[in-house]
Formats: structure tokens, sequence, C-alpha cells
């Protein structure tokens, strides 16, 4: 396959990127207040006696919006400054290299949300459909 063949599908894997990372951001928080999945911190969102359980809220938005692409770059900005904090709140404090402090997803997170700014969110959204209506 050469480049030009590979550039076409571009738009659709964006597409099929916004909606993993929502949906794996999205389980997050309903691990925390949904307990599901089950694992250490099911549940613990439900006091919101730390700030994880307000990140858990924010996981919960933002990953449900960023899937099925709605209002994605505003969700995708906010859910990136949300990693972006909770890497130097939570894991940096730990140790310097991220893989010794668990925020190596935080970051990615943080980066592939970025990204999602200033790219939009590809095929297969929301957001696209309703442009093509307005056009």
């Amino acid at each position: 396959m050469n480049n030009d063949r590979l550039t076409a599908w571009a738009p659709a894997m964006l597409g099929v990127l916004r909606i993993m990372s929502g949906l794996l951001f999205l389980e997050h928080g309903t691990q925390k207040f949904l307990s599901f999945p089950a694992g250490e911190y099911a549940g613990m969102g439900l006091t919101f006696s730390n700030p994880g359980a307000y990140a858990g809220v924010i996981e919960l938005i933002t990953g449900l919006l960023i899937a099925i692409g709605l209002f994605t770059r505003p969700a995708a900005f906010l859910a990136s400054g949300t990693m972006a904090a909770a890497y130097f709140m939570a894991h940096a404090p730990q140790n310097f290299f991220p893989v010794n402090n668990a925020g190596d997803a935080a970051i990615l997170y943080c980066f592939v949300f970025l990204y999602f700014v200033f790219a939009g969110p590809g095929r297969f959204s929301i957001d696209g459909s309703l442009r093509a209506r307005r056009a």
C-alpha cells in the first residue's frame, strides 16, 4: 500500500482512536461510580472524599462525550487538563519516571485528548453529523 492509500484512512482511524480512548476513559469513571468493572477503585467516587472522585465525574462525562463525538473539542480539552493535573498531583510526586509512578496512562490520555482538541473528532461522530446537517 502506498502512502496516499493509507492517508485516505486517516479520518476513519482518528474516529476509531477517539471512540476507543473515550470508552477506556469512561471505564475509569464507571469503576469509581458504578463499581464496574470491579477493581481496586470500585465505588471510591461515591463519597467524594478524595480528588480522584472529582476526576471520576470528569471521566464519566467527558469519556462519554468523546466516545460518541459530541462537543469533542471542549470535552477533550477538559479531559486533557484533568489528566495533566492528575499526573502532577498524584503521580509525579512519587517518582520522576512515569513508568515508576504509574503515571504513563495519565500522560498518554493527556496528549491523545490534546490531539483531539486540534484534530477534531474524525469520522463516526455526532459533531460531524451535526456539521453535515447544517451545511
